[in-house]
């Protein structure tokens, strides 16, 4: 039996009562449908759609899908008026607000960016910022902080996600995280993912199967460390990647096949000795996203919804259709691979974290519409500004450049790298021309160069914009034209290849750094954290982690010499080679 009086869930004799009844009213359909969080994917506020979803699905968790905050606001209403059961409402808030207001919600710090400010106010804020917001529009569980200790360069996936590659630091940043969300939003829980760790290898768990190789002492050292830690201060839940934990499978299971090694998600080696066993956790343990190649890539769906909830798992993250995987979960549960015991268990531990955040409570789970007046407020926007001063970091200048004085190297010419445009509804993303205006208001007079997308798009298919992205010019012309370059690089990627690393615009393309032994080069990362493996050439480097203005502008405030760099930079930064170090 689950102890709902003992951390995290700390229950009064009412609310475990509260509990009790609420599961003895439940039908048997009712009881599964509570282990499920479902996505809402259709956009807009449909007040009849949420209700049918709500009467007929009965989740126990909701993750909101897009929208301004008015309309997350009301959906997330409308999640909690029509369920019988209180809901829990879940955001993903890696950066700040953002991750639930991705348009009006405030961006503060990438965890990287925090990791490298010195103390843990960036860290606190993003919690803080992130509580605030999500809180106003109705969310009460809190997909954060990531946990996961960066050991592999070449691992992109939670490159800017992860406070860094010592777990001390991961773990005084994820406390200082957790604390940021409980000043502002005492009812809302938070999740540390992605538990057994990612960061280790460089595959992206969404499109395959992903490991952890770490020995056993080795992890229990760095992230099991991190999840001792946080579940002796009273961690709620946590998340399971679909990653596996090869040694510690061995050795809890001697014998095992490699082909019964599988993804935390469906280890009960994992969930259920070490993670309950071992480590002592007695909250609520979620699944990450099912629908990735981890999980769905290496067993049937008909198996694994049963067996994920079977492994220990008390919630399973989303529905490829909701009416056939909760047909599945109830095969299962008739079939004894879901047992009477293992249901109750994840049940109590359901309603134990609706009752922990007083969802009984209809004023806490539907907050007040005033409370919409924090998102993206100007507090939270100084926040930002906080961050992105604190965290910049200067990662070489092995030739002296900096600071650079706009009135004696004017000339600049700006090279905006980005990510290649995956859609032919791609109309530029607005970045060269905001960085251009922060280059100007320090005083450069700023030429861009061009990229081939943007040829493209002004003068449509031809086969000169390759010519013309080609032309590099006479030397000496070029280094009379400037007195420096910039290099501003914007990559990013998602669920879509394993390892993300910069591409120039075209083959054999102006943008590449043949420029640096010709005219002094400034290269500067608007997002990860790595891109010196890919332009170890060029001689001063800074990141900057975040695409928007605040850090755009902080970075060039100190690349003209106007604030000092504070940010430290991680060794993984160096990406493991001497060139880079050049």
């Amino acid at each position: 039996m689950v102890n709902l009086k003992a951390k995290p869930f700390d229950l009064t004799d009412a609310q475990v009562q509260w509990v009790e009844d609420m599961i003895a009213s439940m039908t048997l359909d009712e009881k599964l449908s509570q282990l499920f969080v479902l996505l809402k994917a259709v956009p807009g506020v449909d007040e009849e759609r949420i209700r049918n979803l709500m009467e007929t699905a009965r989740p126990g968790g909701m993750r909101w899908q897009g929208g301004d905050k008015e309309a997350v606001w009301k959906q997330n209403r409308l999640f909690q008026q029509h369920s019988r059961i209180p809901v829990l409402i879940a955001g993903n808030c890696d950066d700040g607000g953002n991750g639930v207001l991705p348009k009006e919600g405030t961006f503060v710090a990438t965890a990287a960016e925090a990791g490298a400010s010195a103390g843990t106010e960036t860290a606190y804020h993003m919690g803080y910022v992130a509580g605030r917001e999500a809180a106003a529009v109705g969310v009460n569980w809190m997909f954060n902080p990531v946990a996961d200790v960066y050991r592999n360069w070449r691992n992109t996936i939670v490159n800017t996600r992860s406070f860094g590659s010592d777990p001390d630091r991961v773990i005084e940043c994820v406390r200082a995280y957790i604390r940021g969300i409980k000043d502002a939003a005492p009812n809302m829980a938070c999740t540390c993912k992605h538990f057994p760790g990612d960061g280790w290898d460089e595959l992206d768990p969404h499109i395959s199967p992903a490991h952890n190789e770490a020995g056993v002492e080795e992890w229990l050292a760095s992230y099991g460390r991190v999840y001792r830690t946080m579940i002796d201060e009273g961690l709620e839940t946590i998340m399971t990647g679909q990653i596996s934990l090869p040694a510690m499978s061995r050795k809890l299971r001697p014998g095992i096949r490699d082909t019964e090694i599988m993804p935390a998600s469906l280890a009960p080696e994992l969930l259920q000795d070490l993670l309950r066993g071992q480590l002592g956790f007695n909250g609520l343990i979620i699944s990450d996203a099912s629908h990735m190649i981890g999980m769905s890539g290496v067993m049937s769906r008909r198996e694994a919804v049963p067996k994920c909830i079977a492994a220990g798992c008390d919630m399973f993250l989303f529905a490829n259709d909701p009416e056939e995987d909760m047909g599945y979960l109830k095969a299962g549960y008739e079939q004894g691979i879901v047992t009477e015991e293992r249901l109750s268990d994840a049940l109590h531990r359901v309603l134990g974290l609706k009752a922990h955040l007083k969802l009984y409570d209809e004023s806490v789970r539907c907050p007040d519409h005033s409370m919409l007046d924090v998102v993206g407020c100007e507090e939270h926007r100084r926040y930002t500004e906080d961050a992105a001063d604190a965290g910049i970091t200067l990662v070489k200048d092995t030739r002296n450049l900096l600071p650079l004085n706009p009135a004696e190297k004017k000339r600049a010419l700006l090279i905006y790298v980005q990510s290649t445009p995956n859609s032919k509804g791609y109309q530029g993303d607005g970045m060269r021309g905001m960085i251009t205006e922060e280059l100007e208001r320090a005083g450069f007079q700023v030429e861009q160069c061009p990229s081939f997308y943007d040829l493209e798009l002004e003068n449509g298919v031809h086969p000169m914009n390759f010519v013309r992205m080609m032309q590099m010019g006479r030397r000496e012309d070029f280094r009379k034209k400037y007195d420096v370059v910039f290099v501003f690089i914007y990559v990013k990627g998602y669920a879509q290849r394993n390892v993300e690393r910069m591409a120039w615009s075209s083959g054999h393309s102006m943008e590449m750094p043949w420029y640096t032994e010709e005219v002094p080069t400034v290269g500067v990362s608007l997002n990860y954290t790595n891109h010196l493996v890919d332009c170890a050439n060029i001689h001063t480097f800074i990141n900057a982690y975040g695409p928007n203005r605040e850090n755009v502008r902080a970075a060039v405030e100190k690349i003209t010499g106007r604030s000092a760099f504070q940010g430290k930079a991680d060794e993984s930064v160096f990406c493991g080679r001497w060139d880079t170090r050049l």
